[in-house]
């Protein structure tokens, strides 16, 4: 974006300011960049340790509820997780990183996820239940991470556009238009200069 330069002595006063108030908004935003690229890292890292988690309580569910099977009969199984009293509630929030809006998602258990009876299961199959609950858990934290990982992903992006349009575009611009403004008024000033130093002769010419 080109600037139309107006070489008066006002307009250069105009850019000047601008060029101070376009580079404290640069500053701002490249510390916010960096900020928005630490919360980044952090998400990501977050993110990949709870999907480790989840792999891990999988396999030890899995493994339970294998060991359940192998003790307990099929339709004892089948009878027991085929009823429970609990009652899951997903509630929905929201939080807020860098005026970033990012959801914020927390799950309620009410009653017991063994709500069956003792003595015909097995305390694997307890151990499997509490294992696939706490992937729930997990599962959860995940797609609010997974959400709030993209939208500062977007934010990131927008930022950066903005920074670069500041330094490569904007601030270059202005700082030209202030050289080639003052350039004029130099040349002008100049030529005002040598005017009225013909004018001063021609008068003390006259004078003699």
């Amino acid at each position: 974006m080109k600037i139309k330069i107006i070489a008066t002595r006002m307009e250069l006063l105009r850019l000047k300011r601008r060029l101070v108030l376009a580079k404290k908004g640069h500053k701002l935003l490249k510390e916010k960049l960096e900020e928005l690229m630490r919360q980044f890292i952090l998400c990501v890292n977050r993110f990949k340790g709870i999907r480790g988690n989840i792999k891990e309580l999988l396999q030890i569910g899995h493994q339970n509820f294998v060991k359940a099977r192998a003790t307990v009969p099929k339709e004892y199984i089948e009878s027991a997780l085929s009823v429970t009293d609990a009652k899951t509630e997903l509630k929905l929030d929201s939080a807020y990183i860098l005026n970033i809006q990012i959801p914020k998602l927390k799950i309620e258990v009410k009653g017991d996820i063994h709500s069956y009876g003792f003595r015909d299961t097995s305390v694997s199959l307890d151990k499997a239940l509490s294992s696939y609950y706490e992937v729930f858990e997990d599962m959860i934290k995940l797609a609010e991470l997974e959400k709030t990982i993209y939208l500062i992903a977007l934010e990131i992006e927008k930022t950066r556009r903005r920074v670069n349009a500041l330094e490569y575009i904007l601030i270059p611009n202005i700082a030209d238009a202030i050289k080639v403004i003052s350039m004029k008024l130099d040349e002008r000033e100049r030529a005002n200069l040598t005017r009225l130093m013909k004018i001063k002769d021609i008068i003390q010419k006259r004078k003699q």
